[in-house]
């Protein structure tokens, strides 16, 4: 809990930060067939990585589900921004479930390019996080034939069955400078290896990762306000301290620790993909009570925007 008084004179506040394309893409196509199709209404796996979003849209009615095995026969069933793999939509059918597939697009992209190298006879490379949701989906996209690659480490330990046939994707939501070291391992260890026109790291990531960067020049401690389970927070985390920045994950005003900002007299501020606004408001206005001035520091204008999915066949 903060103190009546603290030596930040200045919230310097990132900008982009928050909710992606993706993140608002999936959160609204909740609401919006909640609005149109009412109650019961499932959700495979939490819709995004924050609890503030998930119990607020419980308290509107969504129920989220491990497994499709808990979702009654016939209903409709929505599909995270996270993706789910082939053998998901076959269940979804046996089931006869109504499906409203919130996958982010550029989540879709990565499955694309998988399937695309995985028919062409390659030994595809998933740089990424082991346990992420995303990551299970994509590995499901082509069974026995997708190997996940984690660290540098894993990546020179790596054997394929043939080197000369091999290409590589990534997890979108990963730090830019780590995703860039393993994929130069990979690149000098299969000199043939192929890999997709565009980067698959998320442009949200990417931005927010950068703007990160921009805070801790100008900044005494930072703040990301995002949840533990998020890949995209950890990771702007990540990317601040090996800048040499005093950073800290907080999920709301209430685990923003005296300890954190001690000393303090500017203090960076921004949130991860799947953070919602008013998490970054509640803590601009608890530093602004105690005499602190905000600041915005553009780095970059977004105006990315992702149609709604498609509703639920009848």
């Amino acid at each position: 809990m903060l103190p009546t008084e603290t030596s930040v004179e200045k919230v310097i506040l990132a900008e982009p930060r928050g909710f992606c394309a993706g993140v608002d893409r999936a959160v609204e196509a909740v609401r919006g067939a909640l609005r149109t199709y009412g109650r019961p209404l499932y959700v495979r796996h939490q819709i995004v990585h924050n609890r503030f979003v998930l119990e607020a849209l419980e308290r509107e009615g969504a129920i989220f589900v491990d497994t499709l095995e808990e979702v009654p026969a016939g209903q409709r069933v929505i599909f995270s921004a996270h993706g789910v793999a082939p053998s998901e939509w076959d269940r979804a059918a046996e089931r006869r479930l109504r499906v409203i597939d919130a996958t982010c697009p550029l989540v879709t992209k990565v499955h694309s390019e998988v399937e695309h190298y995985a028919a062409a006879h390659n030994t595809v490379i998933l740089v990424g996080h082991a346990g992420h949701e995303e990551v299970k989906g994509t590995l499901g996209v082509a069974p026995g034939k997708v190997l996940l690659v984690g660290t540098v480490e894993e990546a020179e330990a790596l054997e394929v069955p043939d080197p000369e046939h091999v290409a590589a994707v990534t997890q979108t939501t990963l730090s830019v400078d780590d995703t860039r070291d393993i994929m130069a391992t990979l690149k000098r260890r299969f000199p043939a290896i192929a890999t997709p026109k565009t980067d698959d790291i998320c442009y949200a990531t990417q931005n927010r990762q950068n703007a990160v960067k921009e805070l801790v020049d100008v900044s005494d401690v930072v703040l990301v306000v995002g949840s533990k389970q998020s890949s995209n927070a950890n990771r702007m985390v990540e990317v601040a301290r090996m800048r040499g920045g005093r950073a800290f994950l907080v999920d709301s005003l209430a685990d923003v620790e005296p300890d954190m900002i001690e000393g303090a007299k500017s203090l960076g501020l921004t949130a991860s993909a799947s953070s919602p606004e008013w998490l970054v408001q509640e803590i601009i206005g608890a530093f602004s009570r105690r005499g602190a001035v905000v600041e915005l520091m553009k780095i970059k204008e977004e105006r990315i925007h992702f149609p709604l999915p498609k509703p639920a066949d009848e």
